[in-house]
């Protein structure tokens, strides 16, 4: 396995092809997202043993409000359930951070979200956050907002806006940025997932469908990561 050295501070997944994954098999597309849903699990699990410090999971987008309700309804009634099943990594030191707009979902499912994260605050071993109701561009407009809600309120200068200042502002204050996105499915594209935190990540593409992918996927991700040549802009 590379050397942990080498390997990436904060790793970004995005969970995509559950629902091809179903139809290729002649099943309901919330099957897909069920066994997606094992599939986080046992990734969580492969990297805490593989020394990942900071891993983000895509888990619903601010776009995927568009797809059928009897769909979205499944993933909310998913996400409530493995809720429960999230909580008790934050028995294995795991710090527990959802990324998004959480006011969309409902008081009690707020309220879990809520104590999950409270529960596992003082856990220093990895950074688990799972990004629900995210959006890049959201995240950002959401942060230039309470920037200028600020400035009218005197707390903050115009002239002392700076990209620090409006990290601090973000959804992933005190996160490191991105240095590796993963993306199962084949797909090319990133699809507004911290766009601000990985404008300088490394970006690989799978062709497995995010049900398939096994840890021996995440090792062939990490060891190409290992060998690109980042610059950050220099020579």
């Amino acid at each position: 396995m590379t050397d942990k050295s080498l390997l990436p501070v904060h790793v970004g997944i995005i969970m995509d092809g559950n629902g091809r994954w179903a139809q290729k098999r002649g099943l309901p597309r919330k099957s897909g997202h069920a066994q997606g849903a094992k599939t986080f699990k046992r990734c969580v699990d492969d990297c805490r043993d593989l020394g990942i410090k900071c891993v983000t999971f895509y888990a619903f987008s601010t776009e995927n409000w568009k797809r059928p309700k009897d769909e979205i309804d499944a993933l909310m009634r998913l996400f409530n359930d493995y809720l429960d099943d999230i909580r008790k990594m934050s028995q294995k030191n795991t710090k527990l951070l959802f990324l998004g707009d959480m006011t969309v979902f409902s008081e009690e499912l707020q309220r879990k979200i809520k104590e999950t994260e409270e529960i596992s605050a003082s856990n220093t071993g990895m950074i688990l956050c799972i990004a629900v109701n995210y959006g890049g561009r959201d995240e950002i407009v959401h942060a230039v907002r309470r920037i200028a809600d600020d400035a009218v309120k005197g707390i903050i200068s115009p002239e002392n806006i700076s990209e620090k200042l409006v990290e601090d502002y973000l959804y992933t204050k005190g996160l490191p940025e991105v240095d590796l996105i993963i993306r199962p499915s084949g797909e090319m594209r990133t699809s507004n997932f911290l766009i601000w935190q990985a404008a300088y990540a490394e970006f690989i593409s799978m062709d497995v469908l995010w049900p398939d992918f096994k840890r021996s996927d995440l090792e062939k991700a990490l060891e190409e990561y290992a060998h690109r040549n980042r610059r950050f802009g220099g020579i």
